[in-house]
């Protein structure tokens, strides 16, 4: 596949108060566990330097996480997995109302952009009309899943 992916949308602010809350609380575990296991020396920088580098692994990956696309397809970078598809496997790209139950009452979420797959697999895009990137600018979230299918109606079509 290819190397050109493109994300079509800048990350939002609320990534880097993810990346913070998750700094705190890796710093919160790394106080207990030192506290609960006694530990000194050698114990607590061992702790420290573990934490730390999940800390730099896990927000590097909250940083690259989103939708790329490119003339071959798309890639969906998740926090643990990313996963590409060509356009030809996609047979459709559309938003999903998503909804939490709670009891008798369902309470609404806000669109996601789902991808249906000539297998007949549903490929949740991570794109969340409520999330840290679009929260607060939702003509950023209908115009990227516009061209997300603007370009899958051209690869489909060949042009």
């Amino acid at each position: 596949m290819a190397d050109n992916w493109v994300r079509l949308y800048e990350p939002g602010s609320g990534r880097w108060l993810v990346i913070a809350w998750e700094a705190c609380a890796l710093a919160l575990l790394s106080w207990a566990t030192v506290r609960q296991f006694d530990l000194m020396g050698h114990g607590v920088r061992v702790v420290a330097c573990l934490l730390a580098a999940v800390w730099v692994v896990g927000a590097w990956r909250i940083l690259q996480l989103g939708v790329y696309v490119s003339p071959d397809g798309v890639l969906i970078r998740g926090l643990l997995r990313s996963r590409a598809m060509r356009w030809r496997e996609i047979t459709g790209v559309r938003l999903h109302r998503a909804t939490h139950r709670l009891g008798p009452f369902e309470i609404p979420a806000g669109n996601t952009v789902l991808l249906d797959r000539q297998n007949g697999e549903t490929v949740n895009t991570e794109l969340w009309e409520q999330g840290v990137d679009f929260h607060s600018r939702p003509k950023v979230f209908r115009a990227v899943y516009q061209e997300i299918r603007n370009r899958h109606r051209r690869a489909a079509t060949g042009n």
